[in-house]
């Protein structure tokens, strides 16, 4: 099989880039290792930011976005048992979207399937060769049988395990990391919310998060320890405690509910430089990770291929090799901000199990100041919103 670009991996990262250069007149082939259904119902984050939301609406992907997500103007901090409204609308004019991650994956692939698009789902035993060269191919079997995919350029969309980072000759990356001494522990329960905007909250026992998925399905997240294992979290035990750390002088809790799914993940930052080895170039979670807290996984994936999609239409359109030249260099910018923005919220919201009691008064006041400073709103509404996507140079 002969295509321009062979994309490794149907995540939102491989979707968006695959649907960027239909759009652009340029043929890709979208390799999955697992099924379709697998595919379609992976839980992920699901808080777009106002650039996501525009990308998709003006490449035709938004329309379930906009009749079925929540648009927010708005998020809460909470500590000390009292929450504040950060006004992100009227700091910035921007707004985000709750809409899980999962529907803009099965948005995009519908999309790719109706125009006739290819994906190759349950294609196993994938390995890429001669990205160093100038014809790239991929070898992967598809229902016993083994098949070859030879393309001028491979995008390694396959997330932090995957086979496209791993194919890159020792040496020629570098890993920057950092590992957070606490997890999250997330449910989806079947409870409206009961409020509509997201709350994060800062409290003695670590830190909590309010956030929905519908308007019958909330979504929770409590700070835990990255080694506890869920079957020690009874329903009773998981309620118990989100309703403490929830717990405001107004009253106001979380609406309760039968849990439909409990999970805990473990909390890590990592960029790896460069993002791009001869004919392979790598996006999303393949190359960096942040911690949920600034709700920015999905949203930095998409800014990184629409940078890598506007470099493959210039070298086929014009035949120029610049803007794919400067592919690492232009998404790095933002995915720095990023991280530390990210870091930023993580540390100023939860429980570190080396801090004293300085350290508590002191994240104390940092909240105190962002919620009752002007200045200090903007910088978390301009960040949380989301960064220009066009501010970096891929224009």
């Amino acid at each position: 099989m002969r295509t321009q670009v062979g994309i490794i991996g149907a995540g939102p990262a491989g979707l968006m880039l695959a649907h960027l250069l239909h759009l652009s007149g340029v043929e890709s082939v979208i390799l999955e290792a697992r099924t379709r259904d697998h595919v379609e119902n992976r839980v992920r984050a699901g808080v777009l930011e106002q650039c996501t939301v525009d990308l998709l609406r003006e490449t035709g992907i938004g329309e379930r976005m906009q009749a079925e997500g929540m648009l927010h103007h708005g998020i809460e901090l909470g500590f000390l048992r009292r929450r504040h409204r950060i006004d992100l609308k009227a700091l910035t004019g921007e707004a985000v979207m709750v809409y899980a991650q999962h529907e803009v994956v099965k948005d995009l692939i519908r999309a790719r399937l109706d125009y006739g698009g290819e994906i190759i789902f349950e294609a196993v035993g994938v390995s890429i060769h001669d990205i160093d060269g100038d014809l790239p191919w991929v070898r992967y079997s598809k229902d016993g049988v083994t098949r070859e995919l030879r393309c001028d350029y491979i995008a390694g969309c396959d997330g932090f395990h995957g086979i496209c980072k791993q194919s890159v000759p020792s040496g020629a990356l570098t890993t920057y990391e950092r590992i957070y001494p606490f997890g999250w522990l997330g449910i989806l329960a079947e409870a409206a919310p009961s409020q509509g905007e997201l709350v994060y909250m800062n409290h003695e026992r670590g830190f909590a998060l309010f956030s929905m998925r519908s308007p019958s399905v909330t979504r929770l997240y409590l700070q835990c320890s990255p080694s506890e294992e869920i079957g020690n979290w009874s329903d009773d035990r998981i309620w118990d405690e989100l309703l403490l750390r929830f717990s405001c002088v107004d009253g106001w809790e979380p609406n309760t509910g039968r849990i439909l799914q409990k999970s805990i993940t473990p909390m890590r930052s990592v960029v790896t430089e460069p993002m791009q080895f001869g004919r392979l170039f790598l996006a999303g979670d393949a190359v960096h990770i942040v911690p949920p807290t600034g709700a920015k996984g999905m949203n930095l994936a998409i800014a990184d291929v629409r940078v890598l999609a506007r470099g493959l239409e210039s070298r086929y359109k014009s035949g120029s090799t610049t803007l794919l030249d400067r592919y690492s260099e232009v998404c790095l910018r933002r995915i720095w901000k990023v991280q530390r923005f990210s870091w930023w919220m993580t540390s100023m919201l939860h429980k570190f199990p080396d801090a004293n009691l300085f350290d508590q008064r002191r994240q104390q006041a940092e909240l105190d100041y962002v919620t009752s400073s002007r200045a200090g709103a903007l910088s978390l509404a301009e960040n949380y919103v989301g960064l220009p996507m066009d501010s970096f140079g891929a224009d």
